[in-house]
């Protein structure tokens, strides 16, 4: 059942290659963070304003601007809820509306500009090939039929972060395992593309989970009057993915000894890696 739709779709893709085909797909990001703060020196209702603030810094919309072989990634601007005046502040490295993914499908590669801590950098680099198993399960994402698709890879799951004034535990990074992308992904548009850096299925991919974080989509636009415009995006120092995974890797350690530097303070600053 799932070779025939791969066949439906690859002919029709073929078809909308020859066609002006164009959307616009907004998605909202969710994610997990385990924050302990049973020994901190924070009252109920400092805790409780934390947690908030913290879950809505991973309660992001991003829009995906695509057409037959491009698109177009990035995070939809909007205002900063304020900091409490305790001293704590969050900040995601490597995150931000000025951060642009730009993918072309056809061509099996990407660009990517990325603000690093006042740094631009444009990481361009291969498109990563998830080994994707096609599964006949479906469910209904709006007006459409999706059907469930899984892979594997390796990668580093959100830590659990515990915020004591008193600790002496410090930061450590994460290891890395095993962990299951799934995704959901409509025949409906057989276009190859999805949100963040995921592609390869014989449809658009309208939901993503990998565990700690889930990507739904809540809006979708297709073939407008209004034509996208989708650019390549060109400034910032030219890095590969594991150039800057690197870079990314100090910069982590540098903030993990900074916080670990900082306990028992009175001041809290949590920094976690995007």
């Amino acid at each position: 059942m799932v070779r025939i739709i791969i066949l439906i779709a690859l002919f029709m893709v073929e078809s909308l290659f020859a066609q002006d085909f164009q959307g616009v797909v907004t998605y909202k990001t969710n994610r997990k963070v385990d924050l302990n703060m049973e020994d901190s020196k924070m009252n109920a209702d400092m805790q409780k304003q934390l947690q908030e603030m913290l879950k809505k810094q991973f309660q992001k919309e991003y829009v995906l601007n695509f057409n037959t072989s491009e698109s177009i990634y990035k995070e939809e601007e909007s205002l900063g809820g304020p900091q409490p005046a305790s001293g704590v502040q969050i900040v995601i490295a490597g995150s931000g509306a000025s951060n642009i993914l730009y993918k072309n499908i056809k061509e099996k590669r990407f660009a990517r500009k990325q603000d690093m801590m006042g740094k631009l950098f444009l990481v361009k680099d291969n498109l990563e090939k998830l080994n994707w198993k096609l599964e006949d399960e479906t469910k209904k994402i709006g007006n459409y039929t999706c059907y469930k698709a899984t892979a594997k890879r390796m990668g580093q799951r959100m830590q659990s972060m515990t915020i004591s004034a008193d600790s002496e535990e410090e930061m450590t990074e994460p290891e890395e395992e095993e962990i299951t992308i799934t995704a959901w992904y409509t025949p409906e548009i057989p276009i190859s593309n999805g949100p963040g850096s995921y592609w390869g299925l014989p449809g658009l991919i309208l939901e993503i989970n990998n565990g700690d974080q889930s990507i739904l989509s809540t809006k979708l636009v297709l073939n407008s009057k209004k034509k996208i415009d989708i650019k390549e995006p060109t400034k910032g120092k030219v890095v590969t993915e594991e150039k800057f995974e690197k870079i990314m890797e100090k910069k982590m350690k540098e903030m993990r000894d900074r916080m670990n530097t900082r306990r028992g303070s009175g001041d809290f600053e949590i920094r976690i890696g995007g």
